[in-house]
């Protein structure tokens, strides 16, 4: 009977935690930078550095650092605009101005604190 017990405690323990990470976050995005993600050149012809925008959001005590997946993707995100965003393997997922957007989380570090 404890056998079955710890079992059942186990399961519902890890539920929970495999919930609470897929629940949405409320983050600001901090700040917004333009980084190479790639080159585009044509045969015998000089390489141009493609550009993506890179964005921090700071939710808590953690600042993600998220880029756009695809260079074509050009849609300028305002600065300290409030996102809610979830995190699902390397992608987050966040809603700003009414529209969706998905992302790459590149890195992930501690906050500064002011």
């Amino acid at each position: 009977m404890k056998k079955v017990l710890l079992l059942f405690a186990a399961v519902v323990s890890v539920g929970t935690f495999a919930r609470a990470a897929d629940a949405p976050q409320n983050g600001t995005l901090v700040s917004e930078n333009s980084v190479s993600c790639g080159s585009k050149g044509s045969r015998g012809k000089k390489s141009m550095d493609i550009l993506c925008q890179e964005y921090v959001v700071r939710s808590g005590s953690t600042e993600y650092h998220i880029r756009q997946e695809k260079p074509g993707d050009k849609a300028l995100l305002p600065i300290n605009a409030a996102v809610e965003f979830t995190i699902s393997k390397d992608k987050m997922k966040f809603k700003a101005d009414g529209k969706s957007y998905e992302y790459l989380v590149v890195s992930e570090s501690a906050a500064a604190r002011p």
